[in-house]
């Protein structure tokens, strides 16, 4: 069966390791994007150069006309999609909750655990035998502060990503006996530059002393995980998570 895809925020950080490891694994990728035009580019001319079929994909992947989209892109260029990483991603400058608007808290909840579960819905549509399809697999991208909790930074996002791990439970039962697996990874003080995104782009450095092993993680340490778990290698894992954090 030929191995397609699907990476949300494939553009940048553990989405663009992702998708260079997957070109060397063989697979047909598309690299979704939000908003990085020459993000995606970058990354796209890089997994062509080590020989993938692939295609950049812009769309937001928490709203599912643009989901549709994306999938439909694949359907017809690249071919019924095999395997999901939902990485896309946000966060809030670090505040307490007091300080935190509903506009953000919205958008973290729509963009952090809505967009999963909706390429979920349509990867599943494509993969499951009960929709006629051959399986597949899908890879949630959670957070070590799903169990950390994130408090005086940004407990909105640590809460999105609890649900994502419930999510990822739920539907690991729910489609087991249906030829897809469904796992997660939590990764914790990775470098790369999310951190921007709240305030604090030296936030790893600034914390190694505190990890048990030392040092921050690379993106491509979490890429390995995640094709790890789409592998046939890992074909009785479901429901699993792996923690990427260090020792935290």
């Amino acid at each position: 069966m030929d191995k397609v895809i699907i990476i949300t925020g494939g553009s940048r950080g553990i989405g663009a390791a992702t998708a260079l490891l997957a070109a060397r694994q063989g697979y047909r990728i598309c690299i979704n994007y939000h908003a990085d035009d020459q993000a995606a580019q970058r990354v796209l001319a890089q997994v062509r150069e080590l020989g993938a079929e692939a295609i950049a994909v812009r769309a937001d992947a928490s709203v599912e006309d643009e989901v549709i989209s994306l999938f439909q892109r694949v359907d017809h260029e690249l071919g019924p999609v095999t395997a999901l990483v939902n990485n896309a991603g946000t966060i809030g400058q670090q505040s307490r909750v007091e300080e935190m608007s509903e506009f953000r808290l919205l958008k973290v909840m729509k963009t952090n655990v809505v967009g999963p579960m909706l390429c979920a819905k349509h990867a599943l549509m494509r993969m499951s035998t009960r929709n006629g399809g051959k399986g597949g697999a899908i890879v949630n991208v959670s957070s070590v502060a799903a169990r950390l909790g994130s408090p005086n930074e940004y407990v909105d996002y640590a809460a999105s990503k609890g649900a994502l791990d419930t999510f990822t439970l739920g539907l690991a039962k729910e489609v087991a006996g249906e030829g897809v697996r469904v796992n997660g990874v939590r990764p914790g003080y990775i470098f790369t530059d999310f951190h921007a995104l709240s305030g604090d782009p030296d936030r790893v450095r600034k914390l190694e002393p505190g990890i048990p092993m030392g040092r921050g993680g690379q993106a491509q340490e979490v890429a390995e995980a995640i094709l790890w778990l789409l592998s046939d290698k890992a074909s009785y894992s479901t429901g699993s998570f792996l923690d990427l954090g260090g020792g935290r």
